[in-house]
């Protein structure tokens, strides 16, 4: 890769800092399983000057979603569920589920009996008729409650109306919790020591958490937004902060992890290894983490920008359709996902590239800090000899 291309996308970054978008961020790009760049810029905290550090701590928020999503996969490679399963083999609460008459309703008593059944694959890919967490109806009935157990949170959803009937339509929603509640039942395990036994602790994921505890709480990167005059100022995204007690455990949005943490996680997306060179998923399953699942007639996913471009994995990732749709550079057959705080990560298995940048911002977009380091990591690339 050119050294000069990647002193580019750390001065994209960097501009952001400078222009007032966000605080700090950090960065990192690997290629051929190789790190080939790291940076860490800006503040970590505006209000301390306590400076961003290669080893800050970030709120994940929809990053946590793959991960979740490859703790069923493994549970496939062993046999113990097949993701053509019914969710009601595994929690029976889905079994009569109805549809709503109308999806835009928040009225629960307006429905009619669900066509189909939901299945494994149908949660994998937002395609089951489960709505969102900022969907009127979920809020409504409080569906995602940070002082409820995933049991209890899951079964919230399961006792609300469809939005529409399975595998009719791609909606974005609360599919990961419903996911990690199937893992806990399947496995026995409550689903944060799951995860750690089978994913963090096998790729080194050393930071990886669902509460942030001392001796880490001094690596949190704060959240910042910015007030009416422009001001980056620090800003709470939940009730209950992720140094607090929180009992649900979110297979969707609860985690904080570094960037090493991801860049392993990615790394582990392209190749299928641990930390030590076990080989936890097969070729069948790095071929379900990469390639869209999303049936033809259900796509585009969105009407506009990247989901108007992208498929969804197996793997709980958008995978890159149509480079057009993005506005910002990307390559066919990548995959890749974010977080509402401000973290995103790629990887383009052609390029055997893995590239991340997380800051903490609400909004995320933060001046578009991620789509432009994203496009001067592409005009890094050296042809291979």
């Amino acid at each position: 890769m050119s050294a000069e291309g990647l002193e580019r996308a750390t001065a994209a970054i960097q501009e952001r800092i400078d222009e007032g978008h966000i605080a700090g961020a950090v960065a990192a790009v690997m290629r051929d399983g190789q790190l080939v760049h790291a940076v860490a810029l800006g503040y970590r905290d505006l209000e301390t000057g306590a400076p961003m550090e290669f080893d800050a701590l970030f709120r994940m928020y929809s990053m946590t979603r793959p991960v979740t999503s490859v703790g069923i996969l493994l549970l496939q490679k062993e046999g113990l569920l097949e993701l053509n399963d019914p969710l009601q083999r595994h929690l029976p609460a889905f079994a009569d589920q109805p549809v709503l008459l109308d999806s835009a309703s928040s009225d629960p008593s307006e429905t009619r009996a669900r066509a189909g059944d939901i299945t494994l694959a149908h949660l994998l890919t937002h395609t089951s008729g489960i709505g969102s967490r900022s969907s009127a109806l979920y809020r409504m009935h409080e569906v995602h409650r940070w002082d409820r157990t995933l049991e209890e949170v899951v079964d919230a959803v399961a006792a609300l109306p469809l939005f529409e009937d399975p595998g009719t339509r791609y909606r974005y929603g609360m599919h990961a919790e419903v996911l990690g509640r199937v893992i806990e039942v399947v496995s026995g395990l409550p689903l944060e020591a799951f995860l750690e036994e089978r994913i963090f602790g096998p790729l080194a994921m050393d930071d990886a958490v669902f509460r942030v505890s001392p001796p880490r709480t001094g690596r949190l990167a704060t959240v910042h937004r910015r007030d009416e005059e422009g001001v980056l100022r620090p800003f709470e995204m939940e009730a209950i902060p992720v140094t607090g007690e929180r009992t649900l455990v979110s297979g969707g949005v609860g985690l904080v992890a570094s960037t090493t943490d991801f860049l392993r996680f990615a790394q582990f997306l392209l190749d299928g290894r641990s930390a030590t060179g076990e080989q936890l998923l097969s070729a069948e399953g790095l071929r379900m983490v990469r390639e869209n699942a999303v049936p033809d007639a259900l796509l585009p996913l969105g009407p506009r920008g990247y989901w108007a471009g992208s498929g969804w994995s197996l793997g709980g990732l958008a995978v890159v359709l149509d480079p057009d749709a993005y506005g910002h550079a990307v390559n066919p057959g990548e995959f890749w996902w974010d977080g509402s705080a401000g973290t995103r990560f790629w990887i383009d298995p052609r390029q055997e590239l893995v590239m991340i940048v997380n800051a903490q911002v609400s909004p995320a977009g933060g001046g578009g800090f991620r789509e432009a380091f994203r496009t001067a990591v592409d005009g890094a690339l050296v042809e291979r000899r």
